[in-house]
């Protein structure tokens, strides 16, 4: 009796820390996902550039086209005659300026981080020399979507000015999105979460190497399903939705585990358990790991 009591008081515990984890989140006006696109740009010189997408949309969000009248030219951050050269380029497809720019010499980057375009162009300007640098037509291709523009090589300044004028592209834009890294965190988190569930199914008395190697196993395979399918939606929607999917997903988790652990577990051991044991086992271990890592989530947030 005495053993149960500390039983239940430590799964009380533990649920009890991952509630505390997960809950308290600070409020902001805009609680909605934003969408974002990056471009970086390498070998860029110290020529004075400031640069902007062109939209195929002629509005977005809080941005919108000039439509000629004075009282609507908005500047944001940028010197009026910054703007009035991009206001003034005329691009062959019809895409338009939507009064919001960027001084890349000195950032080396255009973040539109809040309703960024579909479908855009990338358009730089010179103001020492007049000239424009426009690339082809780009897509967002993810929620964060990047693009690397390699400047090494580009045309001369006449030539350059005259092929912009022209229509022709200049810039090759290509996807740059981290590939490498993501697929790094997926496998940083799927081995800290077995960790931290072994770590648990010791102190539950599960000590047997078969039971051991079963629940390695099976938490092996549900996390990496897990950690995978998280990763595609947060590719695609962004970090709103891999919450709600990453708890959703979790109770799933929890789920097949427990109806894993009920059928094989007393199979592997001569000390066999109630089964309610296994299921609190699959329920306070997926909500250790799941508090785990929202908390390292804030630590480490380029992994988790």
């Amino acid at each position: 009796m005495i053993q149960k009591r500390k039983n239940r008081f430590f799964a009380a515990f533990l649920c009890a820390m991952a509630l505390m984890c997960i809950f308290p989140v600070n409020a902001n006006a805009d609680m909605g996902p934003k969408a974002s696109v990056r471009i970086l740009f390498q070998n860029m010189g110290d020529e004075v550039c400031y640069g902007t997408l062109l939209s195929k949309e002629k509005s977005l969000g809080p941005q919108t086209a000039w439509d000629g009248r004075e009282e609507n030219i908005q500047t944001g951050d940028l010197d009026l005659n910054i703007w009035k050269a991009f206001a003034g380029y005329r691009d062959p497809d019809g895409y338009f300026f939507l009064q919001i720019g960027w001084p890349v010499s000195e950032t080396k980057e255009i973040p539109w981080t809040y309703y960024p375009p579909q479908s855009f162009k990338i358009l730089l300007y010179y103001p020492e020399t007049g000239r424009y640098l426009v690339s082809a037509i780009c897509e967002r291709y993810a929620f964060d979507t990047y693009y690397t523009v390699d400047m090494g090589g580009i045309a001369s300044e006449t030539d350059a000015h005259d092929d912009a004028l022209s229509g022709s592209a200049q810039l090759e834009a290509l996807r740059s999105y981290d590939y490498q890294t993501e697929l790094l965190s997926l496998l940083a988190r799927v081995l800290l979460t077995i960790a931290v569930e072994m770590v648990v199914a010791l102190l539950f008395g599960f000590r047997k190497k078969k039971q051991l190697l079963l629940l390695a196993g099976v938490n092996t395979a549900t996390q990496i399903l897990l950690n995978v399918l998280l990763n595609v939606f947060n590719y695609l929607y962004g970090e709103w939705a891999f919450v709600f999917f990453y708890v959703l997903f979790e109770l799933l988790v929890i789920a097949i585990e427990a109806v894993v652990y009920c059928i094989f577990m007393n199979r592997l051991t001569d000390q066999p358990k109630k089964k309610s044991l296994y299921i609190l086992y699959a329920l306070v271990a997926n909500a250790v790991s799941f508090a785990v890592g929202l908390l390292l989530a804030r630590v480490l947030p380029g992994i988790f």
